[in-house]
């Protein structure tokens, strides 16, 4: 059990990681994460991790793709997946009773895909739309162009889709390279949530690993996408779009996934400053008050190497030169002065509350177990989350600030 929470994790002879959550009800999660994402595309077109993430429904040797759709689907489940740059993941949600066929499929799909010449064409056009879709929207677009630049010259920099021409480049043994190189156990990690006896679920998880991975298989444990230096590039550039609105996106690099207080302080700072809630610094100066933007937001983005800290935000061109200047001196307010108790106090309620409430859901559950084992092979408890962000101090958001915000560490790029 992990810190007195009803979850239970481990390794499988194979060097499949796991972790397992008792819940209620009669609905249950599991995940299968893989250590193989964009960063992971070196000796392949850009854009190979996305496109085996679609492909990999298209058909394995015991089920066609029209079987696999329907799989989950007659039994009420829902099948899907997803890319990031350090992660495929492919999840399931299910009735309780069909989680082992569920978790059965995932690990099918990782490791017996086929990648049939057809139905790949059909899955590259269907992809080739994707890019076209996302460069129509400038909002979306213009964040992937600003990590790019940010990254340039480190694996971090290729953007999750690829772009058409390395897309038409990639062949169906590329896939299946792409699939023997990465997709090895000790990249991936399982995660269950649901109303089951941990000791019999583990068994259920231990009996499915043994079955998929053979002893010529095994691997020695490896952990994926080891952290490389990150060399700061700052910059600060304006696009012409002619769209009818700006897009901007201001920001720099903050800490990596393994700065262990420090990721949980530069969450907490992201959140007062441009959090979900109405009363976050940036919306209620720039959006309540002013009315100067449709929306703004900061966001806090932890890879293993770093992080990425960008304030994101739409307006009206008119609007552009008083959006920055507002920006600019709520940042030197939170570098320039430590917060009071009492607003120390509300924030670290309010993000204790947002952190409730967003883990009762079952499929974000299973999704930040697998993403904690990946990275650490661990879970981190509420409990452990929560004695933390109780710890932080006034003086630390205020030295975070510094860190982050200050001029020489901020870039910028703006679309018009």
């Amino acid at each position: 059990m992990a810190g007195g929470e009803k979850i239970r994790c481990g390794t499988a002879p194979s060097g499949v990681k796991y972790a397992l959550r008792r819940s209620s009800g009669q609905v249950s999660w599991c995940a299968l994460s893989i250590g193989a994402g964009t960063r992971d595309e070196a000796g392949f077109p850009a854009g190979i991790a996305h496109f085996t993430e679609h492909n990999i429904f298209r058909g394995t040797s015991r089920k066609s793709a029209k079987v696999i759709s329907s799989y989950l689907d007659r039994l009420g489940g829902e099948l899907n997946a997803f890319t990031t740059k350090e992660e495929i993941v492919l999840h399931a949600t299910v009735l309780r009773e069909d989680l082992p066929k569920a978790i059965g499929l995932l690990f099918e799909l990782a490791t017996d895909s086929v990648f049939p010449e057809d139905e790949i064409e059909t899955e590259r056009g269907v992809v080739l739309d994707e890019i076209i879709s996302y460069k129509d929207n400038p909002a979306e677009d213009v964040y992937d162009k600003f990590e790019s630049m940010l990254f340039e010259g480190h694996p971090l920099s290729t953007p999750i889709l690829g772009t058409s021409a390395s897309v038409k480049k990639i062949k169906p043994d590329m896939l299946r390279r792409f699939v023997r190189e990465k997709f090895i156990p000790s990249r991936m990690a399982l995660s269950v949530v649901a109303d089951i006896d941990l000791q019999k679920l583990e068994r259920v998880v231990l009996r499915q690993t043994g079955k998929t991975f053979s002893s010529a298989l095994l691997r020695n444990p490896v952990r994926a996408n080891a952290p490389e230096k990150v060399s700061p590039v700052c910059f600060g550039k304006v696009l012409d779009k002619h769209n009818h609105e700006v897009n901007a996106v201001i920001g720099g690099l903050a800490p990596s996934l393994y700065e262990m207080p420090d990721r949980l302080i530069a969450a907490m700072l992201c959140n007062i400053l441009g959090g979900p809630a109405s009363n976050s610094l940036l919306n209620a100066e720039l959006r309540e008050r002013r009315g100067w933007v449709y929306g703004i937001e900061c966001n806090y983005t932890q890879y293993a190497d770093t992080g990425v800290v960008a304030i994101s935000f739409g307006c009206d061109k008119p609007n552009l030169d008083n959006c920055m200047k507002a920006i600019d001196k709520i940042l030197a307010g939170l570098r320039d002065k430590p917060l009071t108790d009492a607003r120390l106090k509300a924030y670290r309620k309010q993000l204790l509350g947002q952190l409730a409430i967003s883990s009762e859901a079952g499929e974000a559950q299973c999704l930040s177990l697998g993403k904690s084992m990946l990275a650490w092979g661990e879970v981190m408890t509420s409990a452990r989350t929560r004695s933390i962000i109780d710890a932080i101090t006034a003086e630390q958001l205020q030295a975070m600030a510094i860190r982050l915000f200050s001029p020489d560490n901020l870039s910028s790029l703006i679309y018009l």
